[in-house]
């Protein structure tokens, strides 16, 4: 297994000897998929139809959606009066005993990412799962080697990655338009209190509890964690940086042609035991790919902003990226950007538009599982689809390898082959995922 330098195949996450296998699930096994003419409409079940999910079922409503999975059944029955010819469930495992479905779409919380996509992948369904994909990353290795394996279409939700926004940026910089590119910058300005760990509370009436907990270890039920707000509790999510990694890193590491870094260090408040921070600095550093230099990239959650000499007030930015290259800078965010200095580049030959824009990111995995290619050229060797789990995966490591070095405390020597902290055996306790009785990757 070779570290990733870039986004072939042949460089990508491989085995991990210390991930296992497979989910015990009990759900059937598909054959494979069927073949599906580009006039014909996906079968399509979606687990989590709450929240994000709920966005996720609108994107792929244009398909035959015969199956709705949800734990709270209150949030179901809105979802079935929309789509009222699907099946409901409150046990995804059940879902994939059907024999019909095509394609399986994810938007439950993070801690159940993994179990859910890796039967869906397994029972032979066409996969679309929200970022980040996982809530560790020996669940994250596992995931990317059965998606590998599989042979079957995966898009990661970050949506983002489809605007046309995105595709220019990253033409300018892999065109060369402020020269070599050695530092970048992320930042989001979610900020997620720190709580003490709450009290138990009734479980309402709709809810499965049990079934919302799925792999993590059990503890009581409380309104602190569903049905949002479980993002800020390490015992579910990660924070704000797991939160928006794959959205405004995935710029810096789709431009810059980034794989995993080498070196992680993190500052940030004292770490608490239950909850992430309102406030988190981290430097990452990236080796050399090919021609192109090694890259120093840093984060920011909360209102931690660079400071940057020629850069405008990036508090007025919200979340965003500023690339610094030899010869400028280029400052965006999701749906605008600036080179600078912007005297310097009025008039400035440009580097020309050679991304065809995205027929939408949703729509791009529909297409993908009937059989077209709609790759760019970066991502052709990892399916027909452009973020997918393969490409997921390392966004999801970056900001997963955030939080180990803050939690540790610790200066990380990443070893990406052996997947562990150099020197660092107390950091494996983030890195690899505990299940609870009944549920495990085998």
């Amino acid at each position: 297994m070779s570290a990733p330098t870039g986004f072939s195949r042949r460089q990508f996450l491989g085995t991990s000897a210390i991930a296992t296998a497979a989910l015990v699930t009990g759900c059937q096994t598909a054959k494979g998929p069927r073949r599906i003419s580009p006039n014909e409409k996906l079968n399509l079940g979606v687990v989590g139809v709450g929240g994000r999910g709920a966005e996720d079922l609108a994107g792929v409503a244009s398909q035959n959606i015969v199956a709705l999975c949800d734990v709270d059944s209150g949030i179901l029955a809105g979802a079935k009066a929309k789509f009222p010819g699907a099946a409901t469930y409150s046990d995804f495992r059940r879902m994939l005993d059907r024999n019909d479905l095509d394609g399986v779409v994810i938007g439950t919380p993070d801690h159940t990412h993994a179990v859910i996509a890796i039967a869906a992948l397994q029972s032979g369904r066409h996969t679309y799962c929200e970022k980040p994909l996982t809530r560790t990353i020996s669940e994250m290795r596992r995931l990317e080697e059965v998606a590998r394996e599989s042979g079957l279409q995966t898009q990661t939700g970050n949506q983002i990655h489809a605007t046309s926004n995105y595709r220019r940026v990253v033409e300018l910089i892999q065109g060369n338009a402020i020269g070599p590119v050695r530092e970048v910058h992320h930042w989001a300005g979610s900020v997620w209190e720190t709580k003490p760990w709450p009290q138990a509370e009734p479980v309402p009436a709709t809810l499965n509890y049990e079934q919302w907990l799925g792999p993590v270890q059990a503890v009581p039920f409380s309104k602190e964690f569903v049905p949002f707000n479980w993002r800020r509790w390490w015992h579910f999510g990660g924070g704000t940086l797991t939160d928006f990694c794959c959205h405004h890193i995935d710029l810096g590491a789709w431009a810059l042609q980034l794989g995993l870094p080498t070196v992680i260090e993190a500052d940030g408040p004292p770490p608490d035991a239950h909850c992430a921070p309102t406030g988190l600095h981290v430097r990452y550093e990236f080796p050399g790919r090919g021609h192109l230099p090694p890259v120093t990239m840093h984060w920011y959650s909360g209102a931690g902003r660079p400071q940057i000499p020629g850069a405008p007030d990036l508090s007025k930015w919200g979340g965003g990226s500023l690339f610094i290259g030899d010869q400028g800078m280029l400052l965006a965010d999701y749906g605008r950007h600036i080179l600078l200095p912007e005297e310097k580049f009025k008039g400035a030959a440009l580097p020309a538009k050679s991304l065809a824009d995205s027929v939408g990111h949703h729509e791009e995995w529909i297409r993908a599982c009937k059989g077209e290619n709609l790759a760019l050229p970066q991502f052709a060797a990892l399916g027909r689809t452009n973020s997918p789990i393969s490409y997921g995966a390392v966004l999801t490591e970056i900001g997963l390898l955030g939080n180990l070095a803050f939690r540790t405390g610790k200066r990380i020597e990443w070893d990406a082959e052996r997947m562990r902290a150099k020197g660092l055996p107390e950091a494996d306790r983030f890195i690899q995922h505990d299940y609870r009785k009944g549920w495990k990757l085998s």
